[in-house]
């Protein structure tokens, strides 16, 4: 079955950076794209980066520039360095396929911005 499994979140001050990773298995993860999605309490899950298999990204105004999705398809992983952190990314940051291969979502892992 899928299996998504999100790490790196943290405490971090305004300015800040952190890089999260994504392990991927159940599935041919070279042949699907890769999305990174941030949900804070009350609003509606985002998303925030893509990457297709192709290696083309893609992100909101809200993090370009600042954030930079990245796959390695030896590892089955994806990344997210986000650089620049403001108080308004704090949220969880899920991972997903592109298209989707599942409805479920995993754990996420927790960024928390602030001084």
């Amino acid at each position: 079955q899928v299996q998504l499994v999100e790490s790196g979140g943290g405490l971090v001050q305004p300015g800040g950076s952190l890089r999260l990773s994504c392990a991927a298995s159940g599935f041919t993860f070279s042949s699907y794209g890769m999305g990174w999605y941030r949900q804070a309490p009350g609003t509606q899950r985002e998303r925030v980066a893509l990457i297709t298999s192709g290696g083309n990204t893609n992100y909101p105004d809200s993090v370009k520039g600042r954030f930079t999705i990245s796959r390695d398809n030896a590892k089955n992983t994806v990344y997210l360095q986000m650089n620049s952190l403001k108080p308004d990314d704090t949220a969880v940051y899920y991972c997903n396929t592109a298209p989707f291969l599942t409805p479920s979502w995993g754990q996420g892992t927790q960024v928390t911005v602030s001084s």
